[in-house]
């Protein structure tokens, strides 16, 4: 039970309302994308869509030429170069859970709703054309040497991806988040 005491410890320490309303929202996106989005499919299908059309548009700007998908493999959510191997995007490689965790540390610090708004939709934009420059450079990774995958995929772009999250984190700390007792 919280008591009034505890709930005036939350709203003075800003520490410990920005924990506590983080690890709510992160409760709630749990939740949600557990038991209603992730099993509805929708969400992870379109943005696992969005990956692969952008990438295909990045590829074919860099003069690669794609691997057709299968016949009837609209469910496959593959991409590849010719020279490759056509490369799986699963719902753990989208972004989308990546997109919660951004939002909810945005939420949940200090500063104004009209920067939270746009910087959000940029930090969105930004983090989707990271993540599909990285099915680029895997799809070129695999046309080179097939055994250099899964140590770039499991190390090098978690780098990169979890590397531009945290460069966004620290812009808004720095720029937008205010200076004086945020509470």
């Amino acid at each position: 039970m919280i008591t009034p005491s505890t709930r005036a410890v939350v709203k003075g320490d800003p520490v410990i309302r920005f924990l506590s309303l983080a690890a709510a929202l992160y409760l709630g996106w749990y939740l949600l994308y557990e038991f209603i989005l992730h099993p509805n499919g929708s969400l992870d299908r379109a943005v696992i869509d969005s990956l692969i059309s952008w990438s295909s548009g990045i590829l074919t700007f860099l003069g690669q030429e794609l691997i057709p998908e299968p016949v009837n493999a609209e469910n496959l959510r593959t991409i590849g170069v010719q020279g490759g191997h056509l490369l799986w995007i699963g719902d753990p490689c989208n972004g989308v859970g990546l997109f919660a965790v951004f939002l909810i540390f945005l939420v949940a610090y200090p500063g104004p709703w009209k920067h939270k708004i746009w910087f959000g939709g940029l930090g969105l934009f930004t983090i989707h054309l990271i993540n599909a420059l990285r099915v680029v450079a895997l799809c070129l990774i695999v046309k080179v040497d097939y055994e250099l995958l899964n140590f770039n995929h499991d190390y090098t772009f978690y780098v990169v991806v979890y590397g531009w999250v945290f460069l966004l984190w620290a812009i808004w700390v720095r720029k937008f988040a205010p200076t004086s007792n945020p509470a």
